[in-house]
């Protein structure tokens, strides 16, 4: 069994190795190419296991050990968040401030719901049928867009200003909504597992209002707190100690995070909050430099060599997926994609036709913002964190629900990836 400092070793020198094989070979985006590769790698593996099954069992046994959603969740994350949120240009958050708000959390609910009724149905129909707690959980896993795979996207892309704040904003607050979300909905659909909140009752239902209001404003307030005391410690530093910057900022996330688990509110929200705060883009010129040029530099590298690392996994989860998945799994997924893109559809116009008052609904925003919401790395790790359940009926629906997903995000990623950029420029000449 492979030690922690051995699987480090082996995804720094693959992320290393693929993004070479990207820039000089692919030159695709960065995620999608790499993401290409790992997958390649993967499927090379399942092939070569049916010549010499030693191969394909022992790393299968070392990707079953790899505690892939603890380690995005809970660590991965944090970091990423973060330095996304150090790049927003504060000031055109706040001009649009109502819409993201409003994306981030009803077009997150409407899509939810959306999804969880339509599968319901679906499963039904292809003999697989789930509970609609579990439907729902699905949905609420694969509504929000990932972070990571959307800013790595529009950093490529030359959008306005309005449209690349309202993405990269949406992006970021809609991860952690969707996550409060999925944990409301887990209460519901797994009560044994979640401290025994039933979903029948009343206090159930009163439990998860209050566990979804503690992690939302919780997490904003302490990703407030976060962001004041840090960018007051930076201010006193004042860009004299580059390596103390660095260092602030490294232990308030890492801290920061793991105090929001322990307290019971979003993390990722609070990272965002806290980026914000310590970002310079716009603000006024005397605190324009309070946040030094070294540390965006270092959280630039960390945000890079994360991605990498990140959809590099994705890709070598195939090899876990493979040992669950079913031809009638491969036909839910495809029918889920277009559930999700509906969903997506749905919970982007209404918020955006209700912020516009009477203002005409921009179609374009809503196709882009629809079509480039790609799915990643926070759809698989909260699959994956799914305990094993098997229906009073044989349906194993912890594996249809990350077979699923592993199609959704596969297709978000591979298509959508590759042909949003196009979809803009086609949109864009017939303004």
């Amino acid at each position: 069994m492979l030690s922690i400092l051995d699987l480090i070793t082996v995804l720094v020198f693959l992320a290393a190795a693929f993004t070479y094989i990207n820039i000089h070979f692919l030159k695709l985006p960065s995620t999608i190419g790499l993401m290409i590769l790992a997958m390649v790698m993967s499927l090379t593996i399942i092939l070569g296991g049916y010549l010499y099954p030693p191969l394909s069992d022992s790393v299968m046994e070392i990707m079953k050990d790899f505690d892939f959603q603890d380690v995005l969740l809970n660590v991965m994350l944090s970091f990423l968040l973060f330095a996304g949120a150090l790049e927003i240009n504060l000031e055109e958050l706040k001009k649009n401030k109502w819409t993201i708000l409003a994306l981030a959390t009803a077009g997150t609910i409407i899509s939810t719901v959306f999804v969880g009724v339509l599968m319901f149905q679906v499963f039904a129909a292809l003999g697989m049928p789930i509970d609609f707690f579990k439907c729902l959980l699905f949905g609420a896993l694969i509504s929000p867009t990932d972070p990571i795979a959307v800013l790595a996207l529009i950093k490529k892309l030359n959008v306005g200003k309005t449209l690349e704040i309202k993405i990269a904003g949406e992006s970021l607050f809609n991860d952690g909504i969707g996550v409060v979300i999925f944990l409301t909905i887990f209460g519901l659909a797994f009560p044994e597992a979640a401290g025994g909140h039933g979903h029948g009752g009343e206090a159930g239902f009163l439990s998860v209002v209050q566990l979804f209001g503690v992690e939302v404003i919780g997490g904003l307030i302490w990703g407030a707190i976060l962001g004041f005391f840090g960018f007051y410690l930076l201010k006193i530093i004042d860009n004299d100690h580059v390596e103390l910057e660095v260092l602030v900022t490294i232990s308030l996330v890492l801290a920061g995070a793991r105090i929001a688990s322990l307290v019971g509110v979003s993390g990722p929200l609070a990272m965002v909050v806290m980026g914000l705060f310590l970002g310079n883009k716009g603000r006024d010129e005397s605190l324009a430099n309070v946040t030094g040029e070294y540390v965006f530099k270092f959280w630039h590298l960390v945000d890079e060599a994360l991605n990498a690392i990140l959809f590099i996994l994705i890709g070598l989860q195939m090899i876990y997926i493979s040992s669950v998945f079913r031809f009638d799994y491969f036909v839910a997924g495809l029918i889920a994609i277009a559930v999700v893109l509906g969903a997506r559809l749905v919970g982007v116009t209404i918020p955006i036709k209700l912020m516009a008052f009477r203002r005409p609904l921009d179609t374009s925003t809503a196709m882009i913002l629809t079509w480039g919401g790609l799915r990643g790395g926070i759809s698989v790790a909260l699959a994956l964190s799914l305990p094993e359940f098997v229906s009073s009926d044989g349906v194993h629906v912890t594996d249809i629900i990350i077979g699923t997903t592993y199609s959704v995000v596969v297709f978000s990623i591979l298509v959508q990836g590759l042909t949003t950029p196009k979809l803009i420029r086609v949109l864009s000449r017939r303004q």
